[in-house]
C-alpha cells in the first residue's frame, strides 16, 4: 500500500505533505514513539571492462517500480554485511563480497502489509559483484540496471542515498 493511502487512512489530503521530509513530519509522534526500524541495504558495484568506470546496481521496488537499492530485514543469525549480500543476490542475481563496514544509512518510509507505514533506517554496504547469477529468488519481479554513480543518483528517490553514490564513487576510485 502506497503512502498516499496511509496519508488518506490518517485524515490527510493527497497533496498535504510534499516530498520525504513532509511524509515524515506527517508521522512525527509514530517516529518518536517507535523508534525506526533497521534494514541492511547492498550498493552492488563494478568496473565496466569497456570504459574501466564505477558501475552500481539499481533494482525497482516491486510494489512502486521506484529505483532502490538491494535492501530489506536483517537475517536472523547473520550479521547485517551478509544480510546484505544475501538481499543483492535475491533480488539480482549479485554474487559478491560486502564491506564489513557500512558506508553509510538512509532513512524512508516503508508501506507495510497492514497498511501501516514504519521509519526505517537502511545500513548500507558496498557490495563488490564478483558475478551474476540468471536466475535468481526474485527474477521477472523487478527491473535491474546497471549505471554510473550519477545516474543512480538521479534515479532514486531518497535525498541520503543520493549522497551515498557520490560518497561510494570517491571511494572506489581512491581503492
Amino acid at each position: 500500500m502506497g503512502t498516499n493511502a496511509a496519508m488518506e487512512r490518517k485524515g490527510m489530503k493527497k497533496g498535504k505533505a510534499r516530498g520525504l521530509l513532509g511524509e515524515l513530519a506527517a508521522f512525527t509522534g509514530q517516529l518518536f514513539s517507535n523508534g525506526f526500524e533497521t534494514q541492511c541495504g547492498a550498493l552492488c558495484h563494478r568496473i565496466d571492462a569497456a570504459t574501466g568506470g564505477i558501475e552500481v546496481l539499481l533494482v525497482t521496488s516491486r510494489e512502486s517500480g521506484r529505483w532502490i537499492i538491494p535492501k530489506g530485514w536483517p537475517i536472523k543469525g547473520k550479521t547485517l554485511h551478509r544480510s546484505a549480500e544475501i538481499e543483492a543476490h535475491e533480488e539480482a542475481g549479485v554474487r559478491g563480497k560486502a564491506r564489513k563496514k557500512p558506508l553509510g544509512y538512509f532513512t524512508y518510509l516503508k508501506a507495510k502489509d497492514d497498511g501501516t507505514l514504519a521509519p526505517c533506517t537502511v545500513e548500507v554496504h558496498l557490495v563488490e559483484a564478483r558475478s551474476v547469477d540468471t536466475t535468481f529468488r526474485e527474477k521477472g519481479q523487478r527491473r535491474i540496471e546497471w549505471v554510473s554513480c550519477a545516474e543512480a543518483s538521479r534515479r532514486v528517490r531518497e535525498p541520503e542515498l543520493k549522497g551515498l553514490f557520490m560518497i561510494a564513487e570517491r571511494k572506489l576510485r581512491k581503492a
